[in-house]
Order: structure tokens, then C-alpha cells, then sequence
């Protein structure tokens, strides 16, 4: 609750909403206004740390929208976060191709995005670092409820 005594979206809430991410140049990248809203527990990871700044604080029935620098949003680019790996690292029947989406999975369980940059006949490069870097973005929010 706030000192209004009104409810608001803190951390540990499950909150439903609706969103849109947008290229700097308002290009969509995704949305979910005119769809069912998503449910997230804020505080847990499952929406980007950036973006769930702009969620913390809000009532249901709030709309903020707000641009993010690419250095705010999904971050820099990191060289070393591209990766050549060997051709074999893939399955025989996949045929990678640049700009393609890939899921890698860790040792520890976890998975991974990368897009593969370029594919020569014995090694792969793929960037690791989050498809969005170096994007400026705008992103806009409606919170739906709090669910708790």
C-alpha cells in the first residue's frame, strides 16, 4: 500500500498487465494490448530488471510508458560475449545460418540464447550477448492487478 492507501506493484507481487516494446524508432517488437494480459512475479527474474522498474509503483489501471537507452535497457554489446564454437558442437541434420535464433543449454540446466553471426565449414560464431543490445527501446505498460 502506499501512503495514499492505494495498492501498488512491489517486489514479490504476481501482477498481470499489458505491455509493448518498441524499437527507439517505434518499431514493434512485441505487445500484448488487444491479447490476454501476462502474469510475472515481480522480483524474480521472469521480466527483465529494467523493465520491471518501470512496473514497481504502479496501481492497477496505470499506463506509464517510458524510453530506455540501450545501456539501460538490454545493455552493450560485449565482444567476448561472441563465441566461435566448432561445427560439430551442432547436430549433423541442423543447418545454422546467419541471424538465425539458437537455444543453447549449460552444464547447469539453464538455456541460453545466441544468434549465429556467421557459419564456416568448421566453426559457427554465435552472439551470446541479448538480442536487443545496443537498442534503444520504449516500453509501455498497463497494470492490470495485483494478484499477490
Amino acid at each position: 500500500m502506499s501512503a495514499a492507501g492505494r495498492r501498488i506493484a512491489c517486489s514479490g507481487n504476481r501482477v498481470s498487465l499489458h505491455y509493448r516494446l518498441a524499437a527507439a524508432d517505434g518499431t514493434e517488437i512485441s505487445s500484448t494490448f488487444g491479447q490476454a494480459p501476462v502474469l510475472f512475479t515481480l522480483g524474480t527474474g521472469e521480466l527483465h530488471a529494467s523493465l520491471e522498474r518501470v512496473v514497481l509503483g504502479l496501481a492497477p489501471g496505470e499506463r506509464r510508458m517510458v524510453f530506455l537507452a540501450a545501456a539501460e535497457a538490454f545493455g552493450l554489446s560485449q565482444p567476448e560475449r561472441e563465441q566461435v564454437l566448432p561445427r560439430e558442437a551442432f547436430p549433423a541434420e541442423m543447418a545454422p545460418e546467419p541471424g538465425q535464433l539458437l537455444e543453447f543449454t549449460l552444464p547447469s540446466g539453464e538455456t541460453l540464447p545466441g544468434v549465429v553471426r556467421r557459419v564456416g565449414k568448421d566453426a559457427v560464431t554465435v552472439d551470446f550477448n541479448h538480442p536487443l543490445s545496443d537498442c534503444d527501446v520504449i516500453f509501455e505498460v498497463e497494470l492490470v492487478e495485483i494478484l499477490e
